[in-house]
């Protein structure tokens, strides 16, 4: 598999996520007496919905990577893996109902306490990775403009 094959693929499961989702805020509303849904399932069908379009907006700039082959599946692969983890993230935190800001100490996953550092590392390795990756990405297409100057 290929990199823009890997970024079709996750935008269809993302997107497939956001409709099931959807369904799921839809079905909470109806029977809330305030016509609410639980935060993480609100949080899953936005984000969901959002990584998928992301992912389509990684794929257009695969083309113009500087990387191989390899190096731009992981470009790519790395952000798509940790907006995949977040998705879940967001599912367990809306079937457990445990929080409703899984940032907020202490960290509950459930009837688990986690550890802050690993919340936090979680959420500096999703920062190098998501940035990094499109930052690669986006690097390639802008050398790739007339003019620039910049090293390919």
């Amino acid at each position: 598999m290929n990199a823009e094959q890997l970024c079709l693929l996750a935008a269809g499961t993302f997107f497939s996520s956001g409709l099931l989702t959807g369904f799921w805020k839809y079905a909470c509303i109806a029977r809330s007496p305030e016509a609410i849904a639980p935060v993480y399932v609100d949080i899953a069908h936005r984000a969901s919905l959002m990584y998928a379009f992301s992912a389509i907006l990684l794929r257009e700039f695969v083309p113009y990577s500087p990387l191989s082959p390899t190096g731009t599946l992981w470009a790519a692969g790395l952000p798509l893996l940790f907006f995949a983890t977040a998705i879940v993230m967001y599912i367990v935190h809306g079937i457990l109902q445990d929080t409703d800001n899984q940032l907020r100490s202490p960290h509950r996953l459930g009837k688990l306490t986690l550890p802050g550092i690993a919340i936090h590392g979680f959420m500096w390795l999703l920062a190098a990775a998501e940035i990094g990756g499109f930052a690669v990405l986006l690097y390639g297409f802008v050398v790739s403009l007339p003019g620039t100057g910049l090293p390919s």
